[in-house]
């Protein structure tokens, strides 16, 4: 009997965002879920520091491995993602930056520095900023999480040790 899904939970930061028009955070729950994780809440969370840590740590309390974040991770003045998030980590995962800039740099070129996507660990949860563009968000969760996030959960969570060869993807076998 395969294990349940890995239940992530999403937010999209924005301050203008409704439900409606919500593209984002509905691609980012469509995309995992056909990588095989159960969406377990989503909310739209205004672009404010205090709005955005208590919105984190709620989800991080939950029964949610991950929580995953679209929008507020550039450098406008109301991008705040990383600022907020950034003592919030318990630990750094910041190959997940790298590897997202690498990957965008294929997509959009030299503006890919722009992005501060990021990733960490949060009271044992992964939680991961991506940008609010939809390429990002394909970008994101097709490239990044979809094969690493069971993983990175079972490590963050201490429910795994090291392991060594490619990353298995939901729903696949060693």
């Amino acid at each position: 009997m395969s294990p349940p899904p890995l239940r992530v939970a999403t937010l999209t930061l924005s301050d203008t965002r409704t439900p409606a028009d919500d593209e984002g955070g509905r691609l980012l729950g469509e995309l995992l879920a056909v990588a095989g994780f159960e969406v377990a809440s989503h909310a739209i969370v205004r672009e404010d520091d205090d709005a955005i840590r208590a919105a984190v740590l709620e989800r991080c309390a939950g029964d949610a491995g991950a929580v995953v974040i679209t929008g507020g991770t550039g450098i406008a003045p109301r991008d705040r993602t990383i600022e907020v998030l950034a003592p919030l980590f318990d630990k750094t995962l910041d190959g997940f930056g790298e590897a997202f800039r690498r990957l965008s740099w294929e997509q959009i070129g030299p503006n890919a520095i722009l992005s501060r996507a990021a990733a960490g660990v949060v009271r044992g949860r992964v939680v991961a900023a991506l940008p609010g563009s939809l390429k990002a968000v394909r970008l994101g969760v097709e490239q990044l999480l979809a094969p690493t996030l069971v993983h990175a959960v079972e490590l963050a969570s201490g429910r795994s040790a090291h392991r060594h060869g490619p990353a298995v993807r939901p729903g696949e076998s060693r």
